[in-house]
């Protein structure tokens, strides 16, 4: 997901360009797609997009993947994130924009992750392009697969350090590492790239 976790985002960077497979059929495997996780004043809170079931299921591409309005979710997202950030450095500053996509009316999962890579990789200037298109195995070439390296669910093993940022929570919490690349965006606005190139070690 566009909104996934600083880890993500840091090998994302280190490589400085990222297909993302439309074709992609392993959804159900890989929950990083439409959850995120963010902290606020009760601790860490997992938000998750809902999904239309007969479309989150192994046999569907990501590109036909369709959103569920169910139980209000996109209510319930603004005001955790209201909740967890409207006291951060850079709230303000994100805020309209970002209420304007959880707020949106996107019927496709793969438009609102795009949305959100594009709103966070503009606010935060980081240095990566994102392609969307459907992926070959065989082709792959020299490019390296994350999928079932990093942000995977039961297998999340490539070495990358915490890196210790300024968290608006953290008298209360400490630190708390792997949360969404909202809450680095929030605390620290652009100065992030510097910590999302600390955390990423070759190999």
């Amino acid at each position: 997901m566009a909104a996934g976790s600083t880890r993500y985002w840091a090998a994302a960077v280190h490589a400085g360009r990222v297909v993302v497979d439309t074709g992609e059929q392993r959804l159900p495997l890989r929950h990083s797609h439409h959850r995120y996780d963010i902290c606020g004043p009760n601790g860490v809170q997992t938000l998750t997009v809902p999904l239309v079931a007969d479309t989150h299921n192994m046999a569907a591409p990501m590109r036909d993947v369709r959103i569920s309005e169910h139980a209000h979710w996109r209510r319930v997202h603004w005001g955790a994130l209201y909740s967890a950030y409207g006291k951060t450095p850079y709230f303000d500053y994100v805020a309209d924009d970002l209420q304007r996509i959880i707020g949106g009316s996107q019927h496709f999962l793969l438009d609102f992750n795009r949305q959100m890579q594009e709103l966070i990789t503009d606010f935060m200037a980081l240095p990566v392009a994102f392609e969307y298109k459907p992926v070959d195995a065989n082709l792959l070439g020299e490019a390296v697969d994350m999928r079932q390296i990093l942000g995977a669910k039961k297998c999340d093993n490539r070495q990358l350090p915490d890196v210790a940022y300024y968290q608006l929570w953290q008298d209360r919490f400490g630190f708390v590492p792997h949360l969404s690349i909202i809450d680095l965006m929030m605390n620290t606005g652009r100065e992030g790239l510097l910590t999302l190139t600390q955390m990423h070690t070759p190999g």
